[in-house]
This record gives structure tokens, C-alpha cells and sequence, in this order.
């Protein structure tokens, strides 16, 4: 089984009692939320856009590709953001 939910604190623990062996993943809602917090008003547009072909890629390989893309497109100067973990 698989499950999609957000990061609630305890969800994965409650998940695993009441149904063993389940797979939980991250809903990609709120992990798009999450991501575009970090972002620029003036990119956040255009970062969304780039960021839907990686989760909207027809396969691993080719959402691996647009990763790799996007990611040398929005490279930063981690010097510019302090606490960033990137």
C-alpha cells in the first residue's frame, strides 16, 4: 500500500501502526508549496513552471533530466543564502 498525505508530526508512525509495510510519500502539493516559499516573488512563476516538468515527467529517467536542468537554470551563490542547505 501506498500513502500520500502532508507532513503532519507523528503521520508516518500512526501510518505504520495501523497498516505495516505501507509506503508514505510526501504530497506533491505540499512539497511544490514547500519548495516555492524559498522563492522570489519576481521568480516564482517561472520557477513553478520548470519545476512541473520534473513531476509531471512520463518517467523516472526523463524527470531525473529535467531535475538536473532546472537545477543548473536555478543554481545559486549559497554565499547569498545564509542557512540554506543546498
Amino acid at each position: 500500500m501506498i500513502l500520500c498525505a502532508d507532513a503532519l508530526t507523528g503521520i508516518k508512525e500512526a501510518i505504520n501502526a495501523a497498516f505495516p509495510n505501507t509506503e508514505y510519500q510526501r504530497c506533491i502539493v505540499h512539497q511544490i508549496r514547500n519548495t516555492l516559499k524559498y522563492v522570489s516573488d519576481k521568480d516564482r512563476k517561472e520557477f513553478a513552471k520548470d519545476l512541473k516538468r520534473i513531476y509531471t515527467a512520463p518517467n523516472e529517467e526523463t524527470g531525473y533530466e529535467q531535475m538536473l536542468e532546472v537545477s543548473e537554470k536555478w543554481e545559486y551563490d549559497k554565499a547569498l543564502c545564509p542557512g540554506s542547505q543546498g
